[in-house]
């Protein structure tokens, strides 16, 4: 294709990128404190649901704190844990709240070569599935539960509240693989019952439930991943950690704020909610919609190496509690996935939780399909690997496949920008001949394309069908737990940058993203220029190495994607270019009319 089609797609790239990466406009409200209830008169209700009988109690919520960051507990030295363990993950409960205090994911270690495993909230603001201080005190990680009984598979807790309600609280962990194709190894299935011990109806505060703390990837983690989120059956909302901490560039332009937010609440009914990093997840499915989320960010201890506090999230999913009538019972019941991001794997859970990956998030996405796209390449890229058995040597074997069934097209559009070069000295006649009138000019143009069989859009074809599927495959790459620390050549990690070494201490040298612009250098140069626009000649010199510096610090795998379609595109333009005129220009057709040459005569020498 020639340099102006790829000058139009690599700019296409670039404003994708911008936009994927600074797209998110944050809009939160601050929550409304919910009323401190107070015993009701005779046929009257108190609180936000409504509940038969001649008296009613409520007992009393607060709100949340104001403080910058969610305050990071401390383990208590007497409390007791319990766990439950399959072969995926090793689920770890405290009595201290009766809920999960953090999940070992048995699969995925820690850090490159280490024999210990990952580990989901580890470090946090309160235990996954335990009562948020701010929506049920009493009830919280502050209050120690007692420990009921416990088996193989199932741990139970219990403790009363105020000599009123008894609560229990139930957690069961799934076999090895589903059953009847439900379920999941990495989900776990918690109830909590509320039984009333007295003779009034009670309302319950609306409740909150933590969905854990998700910390950053590592230092350079830059957090557009890490996020908490709520589905609404159609919708997925995010609250990137960004959108708290205020400031930044974009902010001096009316986008976000500048000061940092203690809380973002997103109100409306959801069908499961999520916190979240690049590569893990911890999803909440109620058996009942949700109301809403709050979303805070904690500040974590540094990671190795480094002096400074890492910044991690967390949220806490927001539900409504039944009235209980007097000694009666309610239960909530719930799924919990903690897990990698596995598309295939989400997909089976069901309620679209595969959207967890975040294919679709950005406009450039959605325009391009990449929700679409973005599974089928990671389908691509595993299928590869399963024949492999390495994900560098995946992604090149993809890259080939994908460049050989679009050759048809490139090569197609290669041999109509050649030929349009090789008519530049007769369109450039043209306009001199015609240059007072655009119809003829038109009409002329026309048919000298009709002869040489030039399609002047026909550059343009391949650029738009390779645009969606580097797209995709930079979302895919971003939040595909497969590729975390697969190893290729040079480069310990695919998902992230391939940095051997730094300059000065702190600038990294990344290989593949210099070999990609390289390439792209090299195929710049062997492909037509139909044009004499200098401008437009200075940007097509500029954009190798802008799009390089774009792209040096995201994952190699990109890189890795893009140099081997380079290369694949550079001989297929040798190829182009060595092949002889009669193989680009047909001859005219029997019994067809001569075209006239319009090209003018050379004046004689007097």
């Amino acid at each position: 294709m020639d340099k102006k089609n790829t000058l139009i797609g690599a700019l296409l790239l670039v404003a994708a990128f911008v936009l994927m990466y600074f797209g998110a406009k944050t809009t939160p409200r601050p929550p409304a404190a919910p009323e401190i209830g107070k015993p009701a008169s005779p046929g009257t209700v108190v609180g936000p649901n409504r509940a038969p009988g001649p008296v009613t109690s409520t007992l009393p919520a607060t709100t949340p704190d104001n403080a910058t960051f969610a305050a990071l507990r401390q383990t208590d030295g007497s409390a007791k844990t319990v766990t439950l363990s399959n072969d995926f993950i090793e689920v770890r409960l405290v009595d201290f709240g009766g809920a999960v205090e953090s999940v070992a994911l048995k699969k995925y270690p820690e850090y490159k070569n280490s024999p210990e495993p990952f580990v989901f909230n580890r470090e946090h603001a309160d235990p996954m599935l335990a009562f948020t201080r701010d929506t049920f005190p009493g009830l919280d990680s502050s209050v120690r539960y007692d420990l009921v009984s416990q088996t193989a598979t199932e741990v139970v807790f219990r403790t009363v509240f105020e000599n009123r309600i008894e609560v229990t609280r139930r957690y069961i962990i799934g076999p090895n693989g589903p059953q009847d194709g439900k379920g999941d190894p990495y989900q776990l299935r918690h109830e909590t019952t509320f039984r009333n011990l007295t003779d009034q109806t009670t309302v319950l505060p609306r409740a909150g439930f933590s969905l854990g703390t998700a910390a950053p990837v590592n230092a350079s983690d830059y957090g557009q991943y890490l996020n908490v989120g709520a589905y609404s059956g159609k919708d997925l909302t995010l609250v990137d950690r960004g959108q708290l901490q205020g400031g930044g560039f974009l902010a001096n332009f009316g986008i976000g704020s500048k000061e940092p937010k203690a809380y973002v609440e997103s109100d409306g009914s959801f069908t499961w909610a999520t916190v979240k990093n690049q590569f893990f997840a911890s999803i909440l499915t109620p058996d009942q919609p949700g109301v809403g989320v709050i979303t805070r960010r904690v500040e974590l201890p540094p990671f190795p190496g480094t002096n400074t506090a890492s910044i991690g999230i967390t949220g806490s999913a927001r539900f409504d509690l039944k009235p209980l009538a007097p000694n009666a019972s309610e239960t909530f019941g719930a799924s919990l996935y903690v897990g990698p991001k596995e598309y295939q794997r989400l997909e089976r859970l069901g309620k679209d939780q595969e959207r967890v990956m975040q294919f679709d998030r950005w406009f450039f996405n959605r325009i391009f399909f990449s929700r679409y796209i973005a599974p089928f390449l990671l389908w691509l890229m595993n299928l590869c690997d399963s024949w492999v058995h390495n994900y560098g040597v995946a992604i090149i074997i993809m890259t080939l496949i994908l460049k050989t069934l679009f050759m048809p097209l490139t090569l197609a559009a290669a041999k109509s920008s050649k030929r349009m070069m090789k008519i530049q000295p007769q369109m450039q006649a043209l306009r001199e001949k015609y240059k007072d009138n655009p119809q003829k000019l038109n009409q002329a143009t026309l048919e000298i394309f009709k002869e040489h069989r030039v399609n002047p859009m026909g550059g343009c074809l391949p650029i738009l069908i390779t645009i969606p599927f580097f797209i995709a495959f930079f979302v895919m790459l971003q939040s595909a737990s497969e590729l975390r620390f697969a190893e290729f050549l040079w480069a310990k990690d695919l998902s992230a940058p391939d940095t051997v070494a730094r300059l000065f201490g702190f600038l990294p040298i990344n290989i593949m993203p210099i070999l990609m612009g390289a390439t792209m250098i090299i195929q710049m140069h062997l492909a037509p220029t139909p044009t004499t626009d200098n401008a437009q000649a200075k940007m097509m010199k500029f954009m190798p190495y802008f799009f390089a510096l774009v792209c040096y610090n995201f994952s190699c795998a990109l890189a890795l994607y893009s140099t081997i379609g380079n290369l694949f595109t550079i001989g297929q333009q040798m190829i182009i270019n060595r092949m002889k005129d009669s193989e680009l220009t047909p001859a005219p057709a029997a019994g067809g009319k001569a075209m006239k040459n319009v090209t003018p005569a050379k004046k004689k020498a007097k």
